[in-house]
């Protein structure tokens, strides 16, 4: 019940203030983080806010409104705000109230509101997705529309619940090993096998699209593998890069029965279509200059494909996006340490990938020892005076440049890399100029998008076996790159405010130790910039995870 001594305070506006110095702080953020977003993150006061879509990804994981107003209750101050209570209790009763189910070779939208179906047809926004009324409580779907229908529903305030079902897809025998290539040992964990399970739904029409969020270095790879072992049949796999097609390549012959002549890679660099094919958002998305056409979305109809994975699904482009919404017979697995996006699409996400069917917090998987114990430092460094000019005198968009580029910042960085000697380190920047001086100055290779991906896969292979200790890195190395022994990650420059790039640069350091070390992130910052408000902002969802930043001054570290 509400109390004084709770730690939260709920607002008419579906804000929630949380108390960071109270005992509650921790439960509190671990149970709104199932149905709220956190917005602001400073030292003693975090802002959530319920949204549509948080309560929507919440009712479809199976929070009801009643264990929501629960735990607001549970953990608020005061009493709640009737209109808060009524608009939860509303919000996730609209998830379902109309559903998209298969009547022989037809698409058909029902609803046991009839009023509902009245509104919904005579919509602006969805009426043209329809082809005619059937009776008060349903209607036939236009030919190839039923994605742009979820789009145009989820938009006007009532997410469809998807039952039509899916094509079963080419038959492809798969199995997962007991051991790998190399003679270890092989298991699905406990929440890979969950979240497998949770996709699946044991092959009913309720499963088969959504989206699995676990933590950077927790295997979301393997629980691709175990859909694909379930589901047996072909299979696309979407990445954002060639090395993460080589390295979903590597796992498959590695970890199922799969032969390699049956997996495809399908990248700037060969276009092998196999059973099992691999590709990137980059070839998909390439078109010629001056022209509207993608030539190579016709992979999607390449083969009788059962399952599309779409890896690190926060990054899909928005041509693809346009794609999925053609192809939603087929079944759709997304994978993500965080559906953040920066450009606000989460809701095509949900309405054309899937709702969000599985999350883990990221403290839950440390304690449990899955992903290691990482401690997080945000180092802030003044401007010298010369500098501070050249920043006041700035326009305003190269403002971040200037203070990203401080170079009081190089100090620290040997600084840290003092402390650190002998480990396995990775220096992460934006801008390739910075980059390029701090390779020069530590004699560390540097891996950016102009490299090779020969020439990467070997700088990569290096520093897995010991060889290179530090490596200086581009943003290219945000995503699906699997570097088990990195420890300490130092970030000399970020994209601007983006969240999930620092969940994905933090996830680079993540993987368990073979000597149990601790990891540590490190991010340098110019304070009274906009380099370190950028640097709140990006440390959100992270915060939202749980992980506190300890504030250093550059005296401190030196």
């Amino acid at each position: 019940m509400s109390s004084p001594a709770n730690p939260l305070i709920v607002q008419g506006d579906k804000s929630l203030l949380l108390e960071v110095q109270n005992e509650r702080y921790e439960a509190a953020r671990d149970a709104l983080a199932r149905f709220a977003e956190l917005e602001k993150s400073p030292e003693y006061i975090h802002t959530y806010r319920i949204t549509p879509l948080s309560l929507w990804n919440a009712a479809s994981s199976g929070l009801t409104a009643a264990e929501i107003l629960a735990q607001l209750e549970a953990f608020s101050k005061y009493g709640l705000p009737a209109n808060v209570t009524r608009d939860i209790i509303e919000y996730v009763g609209r998830y379902g109230r109309v559903k998209l189910v298969r009547e022989g070779e037809n698409l058909i939208l029902t609803s046991d509101d009839a009023t509902l179906m009245v509104e919904i047809l005579n919509h602006k926004a969805t009426a043209h997705f329809l082809a005619k009324r059937l009776d008060a409580h349903r209607a036939l779907v236009a030919p190839g529309r039923r994605g742009h229908l979820k789009q145009a529903l989820l938009q006007i305030g009532y997410p469809a619940e998807d039952l039509a079902g899916y094509v079963v897809g080419e038959d492809l025998p798969i199995a997962l090993r007991s051991d790998t290539l190399e003679g270890k040992p092989f298991t699905l964990r406990h929440y890979q096998r969950e979240a497998a399970e949770v996709f699946h739904a044991g092959g009913s029409a309720s499963g088969g699209s959504g989206v699995i969020v676990l933590p950077c270095g927790a295997g979301k790879t393997i629980v691709g593998m175990a859909a694909m072992a379930q589901l047996q049949t072909s299979t696309l796999i979407l990445s954002p890069n060639t090395v993460a097609v080589r390295q979903w390549m590597s796992e498959l012959v590695d970890k199922t029965s799969l032969m390699p002549d049956l997996i495809g890679e399908y990248s700037g660099l060969q276009k092998d279509i196999r059973p099992v094919t691999v590709s990137t958002y980059q070839i998909l998305t390439y078109r010629k200059r001056g022209t509207e056409e993608f030539p190579h979305f016709s992979l999607f109809s390449a083969r009788n494909w059962g399952l599309i994975i779409y890896d690190e699904v926060h990054l899909l482009p928005a041509p693809v996006f346009r794609i999925t919404a053609e192809i939603q017979a087929r079944r759709r697995l997304g994978l993500t340490a965080t559906l953040v996006r920066e450009d606000g699409l989460e809701g095509d996400v949900f309405s054309l990938i899937g709702p969000q069917k599985y999350n883990v917090p990221w403290k839950d998987l440390e304690k449990q020892g899955w992903i290691a114990t990482a401690i997080c430092h945000e180092i802030r460094v003044p401007l010298d005076e010369s500098t501070r000019m050249d920043y006041a005198l700035a326009p305003q968009r190269q403002k971040y440049s200037v203070a990203a580029h401080n170079p009081r910042k190089l100090p620290i960085l040997q600084a840290i890399l003092a402390r650190h000697v002998g480990e396995n380190i990775l220096v992460i920047g934006m801008y390739l100029d910075q980059l390029d001086q701090i390779a020069a100055l530590l004699q560390a290779p540097l891996i950016t998008g102009q490299t090779p991906v020969r020439e990467r896969e070997s700088l990569y292979e290096q520093f897995r076996a010991g060889k290179v200790k530090t490596l200086v890195v581009s943003k290219v190395a945000n995503f699906s790159i699997d570097l088990p022994d990195a420890n300490v990650a130092i970030e000399i420059s970020g994209t601007f405010g983006s969240r999930q790039e620092e969940a994905q640069r933090l996830g680079r350091i993540l993987r368990p130790k073979s000597d149990g070390a601790m990891a540590h992130f490190y991010t340098i910052v110019t304070r009274e910039t906009v380099d370190q408000t950028f640097a709140a902002n990006r440390q959100r969802f992270l915060t939202e995870q749980g992980y506190k930043y300890e504030i250093l001054y550059e005296d401190e570290v030196l």
